[in-house]
């Protein structure tokens, strides 16, 4: 008897800069969701499918929970809630690295009000980070907070147990068939992941004060006139302050320039093709706050 083709989706949910990201580029096996030191780095369910010969399994990487301070702030969280609602299977994830604290608890007393219809894994991340014994100590912390379907140690960094945990996650999918075709890893439209490209190469270098502050939109993507080898992409990279646009810019326009060039190869890897990158900073005046500006943004 050959095994039943199981097909579903999974989310990872925790607080920001938990690691969720860089696990589900682990799992899928290329860069789908963009990563940073930065916490609240992602700002959209981004959808990664994880092609088995014996399962399809559809990981959301979504942004992290956290007490909002903006109407940005709380329509991420509003994300976070509808996502975990509609899927089959959460992880629940926590770094190796950090204490279980007061945010944790409060995201295994929202997790608690799904858990009896929707199982849900506790995921220690970034084992590579701290000694085998912190580990254990960090698993044990994390029995306390509630009761898990599976308690799991990953590094998405050195790939250890990466697998056990995928297999973790597809045993509890519904049997199904495939969702989406073969070679297909990720939903999300080219613009949107060329936007978080781009806003990801921004993000590197900045100082703390402007990760929330940066937004990007692509405003036309084309196959350059008479070229089949070249993809012509023009973006605009906006703040909330003109003092940002000049943190942005750097001195005569160096950083943005440095900003391009990391964007444009990571672009490129994405697309196949040669890119040439127009990229321009505008300052939309407080637009974390603004329900208009949120609209006109994509949130």
């Amino acid at each position: 008897m050959t095994e039943p083709h199981r097909s579903g989706f999974a989310c990872f949910v925790g607080r920001p800069n938990a690691g969720k990201s860089t696990l589900t580029n682990a799992l899928v096996g290329t860069k789908i969701a963009i990563t940073s030191s930065k916490p609240q780095t992602t700002r959209h369910a981004i959808r990664g499918i994880v092609h088995r010969p014996d399962a399809q399994l559809v990981i959301i990487d979504t942004p992290g929970l956290h007490r909002p301070r903006t109407l940005l702030g709380q329509r991420l969280n509003d994300l976070v809630h509808e996502t975990w609602s509609e899927v089959d299977v959460v992880g629940f994830c926590v770094p190796a690295d950090e204490k279980v604290g007061p945010g944790d608890r409060f995201i295994a007393e929202e997790l608690k009000k799904i858990a009896r219809r929707t199982p849900v894994l506790g995921i220690v991340t970034k084992t590579d980070l701290v000694k085998p014994e912190q580990v254990a100590e960090q698993l044990l912390a994390l029995q306390q907070v509630m009761d898990f379907a599976e308690l799991v140690p990953v590094s998405a960094v050195d790939g250890f147990q990466v697998t056990t945990l995928s297999d973790l996650l597809v045993a509890r999918l519904p049997e199904g068939p495939q969702l989406y075709p073969g070679g297909e890893l990720t939903d999300e439209p080219e613009q949107t992941l060329v936007a978080e490209l781009i806003r990801e190469a921004s993000l590197e270098g900045v100082r703390d004060e402007l990760p929330h502050s940066i937004a990007v939109t692509v405003e036309e993507m084309l196959p350059r006139e008479g070229r089949d080898d070249l993809i012509d992409v023009h973006a605009l990279l906006y703040v909330e302050r003109p003092s940002q646009k000049g943190i942005i810019l750097g001195h005569r326009g160096e950083r943005l320039k440095e900003v391009g060039a990391t964007a444009r190869r990571h672009i490129e890897r994405l697309l196949g093709s040669k890119v040439y990158l127009d990229l321009h900073v505008k300052v939309a005046k407080d637009w974390q706050r603004d329900p208009k500006q949120l609209r006109r943004l994509g949130f």
